[in-house]
């Protein structure tokens, strides 16, 4: 330990900024009042889509509550407030409502488009520690956001208020879940991607295809290497050696570029078609790893081979990502 770390005790100022931020939230909660209320029935009753906008600490805060009010059942995306002031106030339609955040209530950026806003007939709920403030005044309904001091030793940084403010919006996100009856299967609705992390998170064993696998001997002949391919479904076709190790593979790709030379000889042997030492994963593979084997060769099908080359299986990309499972629009 260095003697710059033995000159005060760190952990107790990080227990310190900690108790300044908690009671910077008691403080918060302890005024919360009809401005809330009010706000959350506008928010609920918002037919367009909830505008957030701040800029800073307070822009990055609003940002995480669009995101958490879009994931839970409220349409919301966040405006900054320079690019809505150089064209993307066009984006604005009268049925939205707005959620603008400064702690002083005084910031420039925003008193340029607050007023623009309001004038294309959009509602304004203000997230602010200052109520007798530009924004303050502008606003249909203001949520009392002030804390006391921040954790900031200084007392400069956005610290106690940031952590304020972010409660403040989960805080309407978790009523707003409730006066809409936002169930679980609407949360997973809109969160595809967690039904995807957990099935990433298989190993390829479990998703891979076993019994009705297409594969054929590599000295199978070329015309009936192309029906077992038609038949196989995959989009391609194993082809193994005598004692069951694969030695190749032959795509629908393959099939394509063999027909833009000479006309390809129908008896000759699979093989002579095929690709050589195809991308292969093994068992104990998980699904994200072979995703990104397949991400990484722009392949779409991995046949499993175990630890001496034979094939026990193959893979397919839809079955990685679920196929009718996983929708992205409704």
């Amino acid at each position: 330990m260095g003697p710059k770390a033995r000159e005060r005790d760190w952990l107790a100022l990080a227990r310190e900024t900690i108790d300044v931020e908690a009671q910077g939230l008691v403080h918060v909660r302890d005024r919360l009042d009809d401005g809330f209320v009010m706000a959350l029935e506008m928010l609920a009753d918002c037919k367009g889509r909830v505008v957030v906008t701040g800029i800073g600490k307070s822009g990055l805060v609003g940002r995480k509550i669009a995101a958490t009010l879009s994931s839970t059942g409220t349409p919301s995306f966040f405006l900054h407030p320079v690019e809505g002031a150089h064209g993307d106030l066009g984006m604005l339609r009268p049925e939205d409502v707005a959620l603008a955040i400064s702690n002083s209530g005084e910031t420039d950026e925003l008193n340029a488009i607050l007023p623009a806003m309001k004038a294309a007939g959009v509602r304004l709920i203000v997230m602010t520690g200052c109520r007798d403030s530009t924004i303050g005044r502008l606003a249909d309904v203001v949520i009392d956001a002030g804390v006391e001091r921040e954790a900031c030793t200084l007392n400069l940084a956005p610290t106690a208020s940031t952590t304020a403010t972010l409660a403040l919006g989960d805080a309407l996100a978790v009523c707003l879940i409730e006066w809409k009856s936002f169930k679980a299967e609407d949360f997973r609705r809109c969160h595809p991607g967690g039904a995807l992390g957990q099935r990433l998170r298989l190993s390829v064993a479990d998703l891979m295809h076993v019994g009705d696998i297409p594969v054929a001997r590599e000295s199978l002949p070329f015309a009936q290497a192309l029906v077992a391919l038609s038949q196989g479904g995959l989009g391609a076709l194993a082809l193994t050696d005598g004692d069951g190790r694969l030695t190749g593979i032959l795509t629908d790709g393959d099939v394509r570029r063999s027909l833009c030379g000479p006309r390809p000889d129908l008896e000759a042997q699979a093989s002579v078609f095929m690709t050589r030492k195809p991308s292969c994963a093994g068992p104990d593979s998980t699904a994200a790893e072979v995703l990104d084997l397949m991400e990484e060769k722009a392949i779409t099908v991995v046949p499993i081979v175990d630890g001496e080359g034979r094939l026990t299986g193959m893979i397919h990309l839809h079955d990685l990502l679920g196929k009718g499972l996983l929708k992205f629009s409704s």
